[in-house]
């Protein structure tokens, strides 16, 4: 499998994620102070949307690659 067909098909799984779940989401660490033997940590979960258009526009593209990279000049 050559690397053209290999990036088709991550951007076609990458894209139906991006779909299915619209985003996903982290904690981030903000605050941490140690008083004695007393840890005390804030954390902040963030969440980073995926916009539909790039969905829809990995998963055309991986078509497109797929079907292209079949075709020898």
């Amino acid at each position: 499998m050559n690397s053209i067909r290999m990036l088709a098909i991550a951007l076609i799984i990458g894209g139906a994620l991006a779909l299915a779940y619209g985003g996903f989401s982290y904690t981030k660490a903000t605050h941490t102070a140690d008083i004695g033997p007393l840890h005390l940590a804030v954390e902040e979960k963030q969440r980073v949307n995926i916009p539909l258009w790039a969905g829809i526009a990995a998963v055309i593209g991986g078509v497109l690659l797929l079907g292209t990279s079949g075709r020898k000049p």
